[in-house]
């Protein structure tokens, strides 16, 4: 997806101006362009003052937005507002033509709206190419997609990493000039806050269910994850309407004092005598749920499955190479291209993704794997199964703080990303931007509107809508 080009008149590029912050001024700054669909765009920014030192974050300035657009740089005819006052401004764009290339900029108080800059990774946050990129002020540009081919079958949102329990984000083990952040005094806990926000959205959006993709909590303690669940239940029913699986957070062990040998997680989502693995059906199409710390370790290595679990998912896809199949587990099965430096405990034991690509190359009905862990949004397509898309997702517990919703139609599917939006989740992910010393975003947001937002054409018209109960677990029932 890119804009076309326009006389050199309009496609000047010059660096942008700095601007001294003089204490009072209002900045319109951190322009993103989160959700790109067919027919809409989610743009969001920060309005914020200098402190009276000149120096350090803005203070939050609670003020009016508004992005004019249209589809010429020269002609923005369009405006779309909140319709209210804040400091963390979301503006919806709607009734967009697919296919079709816009221009926008927006502004508060008179003060244009500049980019989150992504220059260690290469990064565009504002549009599907680079154009307006080089002036303050834009316009940018972004061109939608063309929908997904066919019938809307189902939704569902894809979330990871709540961190049920967690006080300080973005500490790092082994990294002592990594901080870390924390909630202001007062406040809510930020975990509580963000998956709260992340259910309530994700049921504005339409999501019919949801996978939870591990780190459902900061610790495996028990009362994080019944807390956890208290949360998730607002969505509907367990092994029903959503499902979860295990992250290195939520591993066993003798952590809690009384509980040697517990597993919380497993007793708590799935009961003693059932796995962490699991398949189920939504009419036709098979969700798949992968424990991908099925093993002993100490949370920081390599994820892996126990060989049991491995054998099981295996057998599975070769039962049934052709149906429709989304699997989901916590850690990836490739981490590529990453800001920060990469270990083995960023992703899935290498021989056990290889082997989970070659049963994939197998098994054409596969079209998602779903993972977290990272903390990113990132879409990867491997050549061992082209047909795959393998989607790391942002953390839901900070910056910048939501889900995807993936849309199945019966010709092809479409991956979107929605920040969870209530006030304090918006004022939670913009303090969490500090985190790695400012420079989260150039890792977390994704480098292009295709890390948050793709759309793939295959047939799915064998899945229908209805969504029969009763799900089937692991090699004890299968």
């Amino acid at each position: 997806m890119r804009c076309p080009r326009f006389p050199a008149v309009v496609q000047r590029r010059t660096a942008p101006a700095r601007t001294p912050r003089a204490p009072g001024a209002v900045f319109a700054v951190h322009l993103e362009l989160v959700t790109l669909l067919e027919d809409r765009a989610v743009i969001t920014w920060h309005t914020g003052t200098p402190t009276a030192e000149g120096r350090g974050p803005l203070l939050p300035a609670v003020t009016e937005g508004e992005v004019l657009y249209g589809t010429h740089p020269a002609r923005l005819n369009r405006r779309a507002s909140e319709g209210r006052h804040t400091a963390h401004h979301t503006v919806e764009l709607t009734d967009l033509e697919p296919g079709q290339t816009y221009y926008y900029r927006a502004h508060s108080r008179g003060s244009a709206a500049t980019p989150t800059p992504l220059p260690l990774v290469r990064g565009n946050a504002v549009g599907t190419s680079p154009h307006g990129t080089g002036s303050r002020g834009g316009p940018y540009c972004f061109t939608t997609p063309e929908p997904p081919p066919g019938r809307h079958l189902v939704s569902i949102a894809l979330c990871n990493d709540l961190h049920l329990g967690e006080t300080t984000a973005g500490l790092v083990a082994g990294v002592p000039l990594l901080r870390g952040v924390s909630q202001e005094h007062g406040l809510a806990p930020y975990p509580e806050i963000m998956a709260r926000a992340l259910v309530d959205e994700a049921r504005r959006r339409g999501a019919d269910h949801l996978l939870a993709a591990g780190d459902i909590s900061a610790g495996g303690a028990p009362r994080d994850l019944l807390e956890a669940k208290r949360i998730l239940d607002r969505f509907g029913t367990h092994g029903q309407d959503y499902f979860v699986v295990r992250g290195n957070h939520d591993r066993p062990g003798d952590r809690h004092p009384g509980e040697s040998g517990s597993d919380s997680f497993r007793h708590g989502f799935f009961g003693a005598d059932l796995p962490a693995y699991f398949t189920h059906d939504l009419g036709g199409l098979r969700i798949v749920g992968l424990d991908t710390y099925d093993k002993r370790g100490h949370g920081g290595d390599a994820g892996a499955l126990s060989p049991e679990q491995l054998d099981w998912f295996r057998a599975r896809l070769k039962e049934e190479r052709e149906r429709p199949t989304v699997v989901f587990g916590h850690h990836p099965l490739t981490v590529r291209h990453s800001a920060f430096p990469v270990t083995s405990g960023q992703r899935l034991n290498r021989r056990q993704a290889r082997s989970i690509l070659d049963a994939y190359a197998m098994a054409p009905g596969v079209f998602l794997h779903h993972a977290g862990h990272t903390h990113r949004n990132k879409h990867t397509v491997l050549p061992q199964a082209r047909h795959v898309t393998l989607q790391e997702v942002g953390a839901a517990k900070d910056y910048p703080g939501g889900f995807v919703l993936l849309r199945v139609h019966t010709g092809g599917y479409a991956l979107n990303y929605y920040r969870s939006n209530s006030e304090p989740a918006r004022e939670w992910s913009e303090r969490g931007r500090r985190v790695a010393a400012g420079l989260w975003p150039q890792y977390a947001f994704g480098r292009s509107v295709r890390d948050r937002n793709s759309v793939a054409v295959r047939d799915l018209s064998g899945i229908t809508p209805r969504l029969p109960a009763g799900a089937v677990r692991g090699a004890v029932q299968e």
